[in-house]
């Protein structure tokens, strides 16, 4: 069974309750649960509880709480990605996939290949978010990552930087540099803000490529095979979180 959000106002005295319509839905409707069953929940604070249901009225569900702890489904590194979005439901699987794989959010990007415009995207982004709750859910997330309003171009998270302590770009053909080589001089680090960029199905422009190149953003390889766009970007999310786990971490 998936884990369910809650709120901490609704924890008290060993019990917790399922009192939002949806969650309800899901919980006594969908998964006809019944008394007994056991239910994992958690709340803004990432504490998961480990319950088991005693009741389950007309409107809400109450849980006997039998252990609690601060969840551990958290990178230790905070990893965004920026995309151009895709057609169809390729950007609904990437967006699914980048959740499972830890990211705190994602950036649509109207880059110069960018097979949207921007009146698409931004209808689609309230489904994007929707599809990375359910996609906490299921893969038990201790806070449920963002997705952020379309951005105009790349230009605008790399020129005026703030936020993010590395920003590198998977690009094809253009770098012979992996990843290992990269993190060998610059490896990832406890608590920094990661950005990975991703183009569009057709590639940067060179414009991009001559951006990347002026504010030094390190343009990186996936190796010698081609591959297509929401591809690309679960496995460069996997091939990170592997570097770090394995080779970067301090």
């Amino acid at each position: 069974m998936p884990h369910f959000f809650i709120k901490s106002e609704n924890v008290k005295n060993g019990i917790a309750k399922v009192c939002d319509e949806e969650n309800y839905k899901h919980i006594a409707k969908s998964l006809r649960a019944r008394g007994g069953e056991k239910l994992l929940l958690i709340d803004e604070n990432q504490i998961q509880y480990e319950t088991i249901i005693e009741q389950i009225t007309s409107k809400e569900i109450s849980a006997k709480i039998e252990k609690s702890y601060k969840s551990e489904r958290n990178l230790d590194f905070e990893l965004y990605l920026a995309q151009s979005p895709l057609r169809s439901d390729d950007q609904s699987e990437l967006i699914e996939k980048s959740t499972e794989l830890g990211v705190k959010a994602v950036y649509p990007v109207l880059s110069d290949n960018c097979a949207l415009n921007k009146s698409v995207v931004e209808k689609k982004i309230s489904k994007w978010q929707k599809i990375m709750y359910e996609a906490s859910k299921q893969c038990e997330r201790a806070i449920v990552p963002t997705c952020e309003e379309a951005v105009a171009k790349f230009d605008d998270l790399i020129l005026n930087n703030t936020k993010f302590d590395k920003i590198i770009a998977f690009c094809e053909r253009r770098t012979k540099v992996t990843l290992r080589e990269y993190c060998e001089k610059s490896p990832f680090k406890k608590d920094e803000k990661i950005l990975v960029i991703i183009g569009p199905e057709g590639g940067f422009s060179d414009r991009e490529f001559r951006l990347f190149e002026e504010k030094s953003i390190p343009m990186l390889t996936l190796g010698e095979l081609i591959l297509k766009a929401d591809t690309a970007a679960t496995v460069a999310l996997g091939n990170i979180i592997y570097e770090y786990s394995n080779y970067c971490k301090n």
